[in-house]
């Protein structure tokens, strides 16, 4: 048996940055992202919805991939939105997502940050915390 552990916070978007998400369907979402991905036993620690994006951080297990596991997260999540009716019109995440690597010592830090994005977006924009992640970790943005 192999034994990993790296973990990984991965942030994705809606498409076009719609803010879709508010009190009454983020908790929803949340609940049924965590439970659909106990199912394809990808191991999230901690995962929370902000008007327009989602901070996860998970925790890769033997046989994943960081893309493919993202892939499934966000391909069942946007069909069950839209199966249920979860928002207005036609849902769909976009397609680009971030991913860093964190270390055990910084798991604390990165919960805190992802349980604190309410507080976090009242200074920050999402198009803010994009261009810092994107300058942060050295990714060159796609003009698409």
């Amino acid at each position: 048996m192999s034994y990993i552990r790296i973990w990984v916070h991965c942030v994705w978007g809606t498409k076009k940055r719609v803010p879709h998400f508010n009190n009454s369907n983020t908790i929803q979402t949340i609940n049924h992202i965590r439970k659909n991905a106990k199912k394809k036993d990808i191991y999230i620690d901690f995962l929370n919805i902000h008007k327009e994006h989602v901070h996860c951080l998970l925790s890769l297990n033997t046989g994943h991939s960081i893309d493919k596991d993202i892939q499934m997260i966000k391909g069942e999540s946007s069909f069950w939105i839209n199966k249920n009716e979860i928002i207005q019109g036609k849902f769909a995440w976009a397609e680009e997502f971030f991913a860093v690597s964190v270390s055990e010592s910084h798991l604390n830090i990165v919960r805190n940050y992802i349980k604190n994005q309410e507080k976090h977006h009242k200074v920050k924009t999402w198009e803010d915390e994009y261009s810092e992640f994107m300058d942060k970790y050295g990714f060159k943005k796609i003009k698409g």
